[in-house]
């Protein structure tokens, strides 16, 4: 049916609820056909909509990572937005923008919120994934009570609404009157970002940095949407030699490649390092540009871990902190690194689930300034989502600065950088093995193995000699509000600090992933991490009969 509303045209289109919308930790992700056929997308926006009814009359903002079946979605949205009573829309140019800029556009703007379109850094493409979430008048990811408030939305809905309009030109900066009351502007997606980010940092010392000879970067954007934020701000603001940042025209496909930064979807980078030995930094971003890898000469691999609490470690170095900092939070899978940074510089630790939304009353609380996970995310309190770029930036600050305080014209490393960290608080040994699309009930029967040793007589498990002394599901109970989340993780902690951690990942489209991290105090800094820690792997195996459950010999990826 049709109806006019104040010279709108709506169509009313009646519905059934589709089943499995829920959202996980990152928002909504299935497999782009999903969204694609039954009106799949257009049940989940309006769910989100019916779930805000105060968002009428508001100004939301809309982009992307630029993967397949993006630009037919915003137009769908905007579409439902009209319809719904939404006044504006700001769209990033051909419907792109970063996980962080769109955080930094909401909170610069003082929007109601923002719908970013992705998956992440999982594949893009007709056959892969594809997803949306929704995020906050602060900038961050929509707490559980307003996606659970989603989700309820999406099992009663009977209708969808949608303006009639012909499609928004999303390729030319502009501001539109689509129809009365109701418009759309199209941004620079970079702009605000860029500007946030030069009130974090001495551009101009990082700039001094990368316009010396003696130091080359390489920065792999693995064809999503990081690329064109790198390449303005690294080439165009910082003055990085053309050719620096690679990869950098976003693909629907991501090239075909996973776009995860990590040693195995990042591999070119990491083999180029290896090769070029001039070459003296390194880094990549994932699909939506919030998280980040670390690389020095040669491909010296930077744990996401030890990035954190080398961060942590030199924060003064940075101007965004040069006040110091009231703490720094992790979630609880990450290493306790920077639990060591924290206690010898004297500020408070945080230990919260897995999922940045974890961060966002801690940030705005003034509690942190500094946070990240070992899944390659790291940020501050100028956004309240991880930031790939604004850690790139970071390490540039902090080998800037320390390459200033040098008395001869050596330019400092990230191995002199990481070296500060394990001789100020020791090394912390550190992997996750990851077991990807695995059936749903294969990690289901790991994890409840793993359980049932938990319900054992603790007296008689050990490890390497040392006897565990916690095992437990955690909880966190947030400070701020007082919210609880509880089964986030299996805990294995032992006399030395060793931990043995147990979960599936909520980010995939599909079947699960089983996560187990290992992590074990270092005796010395030269230590291999994979002999440190196989006695700690091997146990995790036995005890969840991984190999028998899942067929798989070995883990799909360690990082």
């Amino acid at each position: 049916s049709r109806f006019q509303a104040a010279e709108m045209q709506v169509q009313v289109l009646e519905v059934t609820p589709a089943e499995g919308q829920k959202p996980g930790t990152s928002g909504l992700r299935k497999k782009t056909k999903v969204f694609m056929n039954d009106m799949y997308l257009h049940k989940f926006v309006q769910s989100m909509f019916n779930a805000m009814p105060d968002v009428k009359g508001q100004t939301i903002a809309l982009g992307g990572d630029g993967r397949f079946f993006n630009s037919e979605a915003a137009q769908i949205i905007l579409k439902i937005a009209a319809a719904f009573g939404i006044s504006k829309v700001v769209v990033g140019k051909d419907a792109l923008m970063s996980t962080p800029a769109m955080s930094a556009v909401i909170r610069r703007r003082n929007l109601f919120g923002g719908i970013i379109m992705t998956a992440s850094h999982n594949p893009a493409g007709e056959d892969e994934d594809w997803g949306i979430k929704f995020n906050c008048a602060n900038g961050g990811p929509a707490p559980e009570s307003l996606t659970n408030e989603f989700f309820k939305q999406s099992q009663q809905i009977d209708k969808i609404c949608m303006a009639e309009f012909n499609d928004v030109n999303l390729s030319e900066i502009c501001a539109t009157a689509v129809i009365p009351g109701f418009e759309v502007e199209v941004v620079d997606p970079v702009e605000d970002y860029s500007q946030v980010l030069s009130t974090c940092f001495d551009f101009d010392s990082i700039r001094d940095l990368l316009q010396n000879p003696k130091f080359r970067i390489r920065f792999d954007a693995l064809h999503a949407v990081s690329g064109p934020y790198a390449k303005l701000i690294l080439e165009g603001m910082l003055g990085a030699p053309e050719g620096s940042v690679v990869n950098f025209e976003p693909k629907p496909d991501f090239a075909g490649g996973h776009p995860d930064p990590n040693l195995v979807y990042a591999k070119d980078l990491v083999d180029r390092l290896k090769s070029d030995g001039t070459i003296c930094f390194g880094a990549a971003s994932d699909g939506d540009g919030d998280r980040n890898m670390i690389l020095g000469p040669n491909g010296l691999f930077v744990t996401p871990c030890d990035s954190l609490a080398c961060i942590a470690l030199h924060h003064k170095r940075i101007p965004q902190f040069k006040d110091g900092i009231a703490g720094v939070a992790r979630s609880m899978p990450t290493s306790t690194a920077v639990d060591r940074v924290s206690k010898h510089i004297g500020i408070s630790i945080y230990e919260t689930p897995t999922g940045w939304k974890y961060f966002g009353n801690l940030l705005d609380a003034g509690k942190i300034a500094l946070c990240g996970e070992e899944s390659f995310g790291t940020g501050a309190v100028h956004v309240r989502e991880k930031d790939g770029l604004w850690a790139v930036l970071a390490w540039l600050q902090i080998l800037a600065s320390m390459t200033l305080d040098r008395e001869d014209s050596s330019i400092a490393s990230v191995g002199d950088v990481l070296q500060s960290l394990w001789n100020e608080v020791g090394r912390v040994h550190f992997q996750r093995h990851d077991f990807e699309n695995v059936s749903s009930s294969a990690g289901t029967a790991v994890i409840q193995n793993l359980r049932n040793i938990q319900d054992s007589d603790a007296a008689s498990i050990s490890v390497g000699g040392f006897n565990v002394v916690t095992m437990d599901d955690f909880s966190y109970t947030d400070p701020i509000d007082g919210s609880v989340a509880s089964g986030q993780g299996l805990r294995f902690i032992f006399e030395d600090s060793s931990r043995i951690i147990a979960r599936l990942s909520g980010t995939g489209s599909s079947g699960a992933t089983i996560r187990l991290y290992f992590e074990k105090p270092a005796l010395d800094s030269a230590s291999d991490t994979a002999e440190s820690l196989q006695d700690l792997v091997q146990t995790a195996l036995t005890w969840g009969d991984v190999e028998n459950l899942t067929g798989m010999k070995s883990p799909t990826v360690i990082t």
